[in-house]
């Protein structure tokens, strides 16, 4: 008896952890659909500009709708006959790693990474700046923060910041750049304009698939 017991706790185990993990209907795991895709998800580790892991993100997967995918998918596949690739930093996210940015954004004396990522900024001003706000498309599914990489070497091609600097030399449009990380930043908007994404105009990283099916739908299921 104690022997299917123990059987039964593991299917019943088992079972739970299969429901936990199961997507929403319409999204899927990027890296199973993509698997040549480079993922460096910035907010399951410290290396953002919070400075710590945020709320929502329980591990280093990528997801997206369907048809954000299969719209990236389309991308990589032309990158890849230039020998490059996508690198993804963020995709879906959870409504409660909005509400840890907001927090964070709140608590002025949390400045551990401004250096890196807002040195000419003030926390105060995130807000004002619309680099922090209440609701984001990331959370319903269809955004994407994305670089370009060298697929030999796995380096990132010079965009001329880093990601998640705020600030105008992030903004697509700036011109203070060398030519080839004009050249960089313009590839990667020629790509993803062309397979059905549309730019956000203050980070050159920033890409919204048209036409997304979840559109004003922000979703809350943590990242598993």
């Amino acid at each position: 008896m104690p022997k299917i017991i123990n059987i039964l706790l593991i299917l019943v185990s088992s079972l739970t952890i299969n429901c936990a993990s199961k997507l929403p209907q319409g999204f899927v795991y990027v890296a199973d659909e993509i698997p040549s895709i480079e993922l460096e998800m910035r907010y399951f580790g410290t290396n953002n500009f919070v400075g710590a892991k945020v709320d929502g993100y329980e591990a280093e997967k990528c997801i997206l709708s369907i048809a954000a995918t299969n719209a990236l998918r389309k991308v990589q596949e032309e990158l890849r006959t230039k020998g490059l690739g996508i690198k993804i930093y963020d995709a879906y996210r959870p409504q409660r790693a909005v509400d840890h940015f907001r927090r964070w954004a709140r608590n002025l004396k949390d400045t551990l990474n401004k250096q890196q990522f807002y040195p000419d900024v003030a926390k105060k001003d995130l807000f004002k700046l619309e680099y922090i706000a209440t609701k984001s498309r990331h959370s319903s599914g269809s955004t994407v923060d994305i670089t370009i990489i060298d697929l030999t070497t796995k380096e990132e091609l010079d965009m001329g910041s880093s990601y998640d600097f705020f600030g105008k030399i992030s903004w697509v449009n700036y011109k203070g750049l060398t030519a080839k990380q004009l050249e960089n930043r313009q590839l990667l908007q020629r790509m993803m304009l062309k397979h059905g994404f549309r730019n956000y105009p203050q980070e050159w990283w920033h890409f919204t698939l048209r036409g997304e099916p979840f559109k004003n739908q922000y979703f809350d299921f943590p990242i598993q």
